[in-house]
């Protein structure tokens, strides 16, 4: 396996720099302060327009994390449909092993030793979308660090870079922030919730896996052990 040592210890530093930042500091020192700014920032358009509270409330319906899925799908079909045979096994292969990599490193955020509520459960007299909404949506989380619904999106970025282009690294790069703002902006997440806890799982979970070629040699593995139509 070719190992990228720069690589693994700079995610790994960037990993262990940024949850440590947060999570050491007292009371979460300038984090805290971010995260209230972007939670109060959104919070008080709540009350500035209903067609403003619909929409977020409406992207932070269940069936809106549908659309991300197809966006993530889109990309990933656009790379199969051009493959021939063996391309197309080996991006099935790549794409179990990317949501088994999910299961993995979700588990891996829930054993960080931090139970934290969403904004709209730690501030009194805030606006809160399940009020103003006429129509099923989330606002809160009982234990909402690090962020699930970014960690996923930040996997999918990873396996786009590495093993379909970077343009499709770039595409996963936009869905990340497009698809993790609306939990953010309606409140059920706090910002660091994101871009330190599910960023800090990311960074360390995938450097050992891509960067120690790891993966490279469980997909490779895996191809070898399968049978192909060819065969």
């Amino acid at each position: 396996m070719s190992i990228h040592y720069k690589k693994l210890v700079f995610w790994n530093l960037a990993a262990f720099a940024v949850l440590g930042s947060w999570f050491w500091l007292p009371n979460h020192g300038f984090w805290f302060e971010l995260d209230k700014a972007v939670f109060y920032f959104f919070n008080h358009k709540l009350g500035e327009s209903q067609a403003w509270v619909n929409l977020i409330a409406a992207l932070n319906n269940r069936a809106f994390d549908g659309v991300a899925l197809l966006a993530m799908g889109a990309v990933y079909y656009s790379f199969y449909r051009k493959a021939d045979s063996e391309q197309r096994r080996r991006l099935v292969i790549i794409g179990v092993c990317m949501l088994l990599t999910a299961v993995g490193l979700n588990q891996l955020g829930r054993a960080i030793p931090v139970e934290r509520p969403s904004p709209t459960l730690t501030f009194d007299n805030v606006l809160r979308l399940t009020e103003l909404a006429s129509f099923k949506t989330k606002d809160s989380s009982g234990d909402s660090f690090p962020g699930d619904h970014g960690l996923m999106l930040m996997i999918f970025t990873a396996f786009a870079w590495r093993y379909l282009s970077w343009k499709a690294g770039l595409w996963g790069c936009l869905f990340v922030v497009v698809f993790s703002a609306p939990r953010v902006m309606g409140g059920a997440h706090w910002f660091t919730d994101i871009y330190v806890g599910a960023f800090a799982v990311a960074a360390f979970g995938l450097a050992w896996l891509l960067q120690t070629g790891l993966m490279d040699a469980l997909v490779a593995r895996a191809q070898a052990l399968l049978p192909s139509r060819s065969r």
